[in-house]
C-alpha cells in the first residue's frame, strides 16, 4: 500500500494527513501524539475513526497541521484521518458516518463589521 494523503478542516485550522501501513506510530508536526495533545479528551478525538474502525495499530500516521487552536487541529486531523480511511477501504465508510466523522464542520467565526464593536454587538444607544 503506498501513501494515502488527505486534507482535514475545521474553523482556521488545516492538517495534511499521510497514512501508510505500520505499526499504529502518530506523528504530528515531527512529534509523538501524546506530546503534542497533552489531553485524554483531544488524544481520544484523533483515535476515535480508527478505534471505530479497529485500526488502531494498523497504520502509521505522519500530520502537518497549521492554524486555529489546539481543539481545532485535532478535529481537523480526525476529519483527515477519517477521509483517508475510507479512501483505503470504502467499507469503513457505513461505521464512520454515523458518527458523523465524515462530516466538514462549517462553522467558522464571523467576520466583524464596520461601525460595529464585534461582528453583532452594537455601541450602546443613546435616545436623549
Amino acid at each position: 500500500m503506498e501513501t494515502v494523503h488527505k486534507i482535514g478542516r475545521r474553523k482556521t485550522a488545516v492538517a495534511r494527513v499521510y497514512v501508510s501501513e505500520g505499526k499504529g506510530n502518530i506523528t504530528i508536526n515531527k512529534r509523538e501524539l501524546q506530546q503534542y495533545f497533552t489531553t485524554p479528551t483531544l488524544q481520544y478525538k484523533v483515535k476515535q475513526p480508527l478505534m471505530l474502525t479497529e485500526n488502531l495499530k494498523s497504520y502509521d500516521i505522519k500530520v502537518n497541521v497549521h492554524g486555529g487552536g489546539v481543539t481545532g487541529q485535532a478535529e481537523a486531523i480526525r476529519l483527515g484521518i477519517t477521509r483517508a480511511l475510507v479512501a483505503i477501504n470504502e467499507e469503513h465508510r457505513a461505521v464512520l458516518k454515523p458518527e458523523g466523522l465524515l462530516t466538514r464542520d462549517p462553522r467558522m467565526v464571523e467576520r466583524k463589521k464596520f461601525g460595529l464593536k464585534k461582528a453583532r454587538k452594537k455601541f450602546q444607544f443613546s435616545k436623549r
